[in-house]
């Protein structure tokens, strides 16, 4: 990922400035959460003890500090509570306008409201109880070694998106 107009960063990855997480088995304890983002799925953790379902996922179970968690799927549509906009100021690796929501799930979700990014909506058009839907997108491979030879490994993220009416 070379940054244009930074000659010192021509050709080299510049991993001060990735502000997303590493997916990779190798990296990462929740990569589970990935990979289930790339098979569109919206998943958290649930402990096998206490039946406690956490966001964000979880390698330990922050009620009871159990281990043994399983991965549970969560809605895929919500209303928005509240919000956000930058239009001005957004920063650096982002585009304007950069939108945050307090989502509610619903009654029958685990988790009842969390804060999401929104994605796919101009400035001025989202509304409070407006209905939002889950959606993955790419975002920049990150190098890795392999057989001391580097690749890029792929990644995902997610965010929400206005549902069109």
């Amino acid at each position: 990922m070379a940054v244009s107009g930074i000659p010192l960063l021509d050709d080299k990855y510049p991993v001060t400035m990735d502000m997303w997480p590493v997916e990779d088995e190798q990296f990462n304890r929740i990569y589970q959460f990935y990979d289930n983002l790339k098979e569109g799925k919206f998943t958290t953790t649930k402990c096998k003890s206490c039946g406690y379902v956490s966001w964000p996922p979880r390698v330990l179970c922050p009620e009871c500090y159990a281990e043994e968690l399983e991965w549970t799927e969560l809605p895929k549509r919500g209303k928005v509570l509240t919000f956000s906009e930058e239009v001005r100021g957004v920063p650096l690796g982002f585009e304007s306008p950069l939108i945050h929501a307090w989502i509610d799930l619903g009654q029958k979700s685990p988790i009842k409201k969390f804060l999401s990014r929104i994605i796919n909506c101009p400035a001025g058009k989202l509304k409070e109880g407006d209905e939002v839907q889950f959606v993955v997108f790419d975002i920049p491979a990150h190098p890795k070694e392999v057989k001391r030879e580097t690749v890029m490994s792929e990644r995902v993220f997610f965010a929400f998106e206005p549902v069109e009416k």
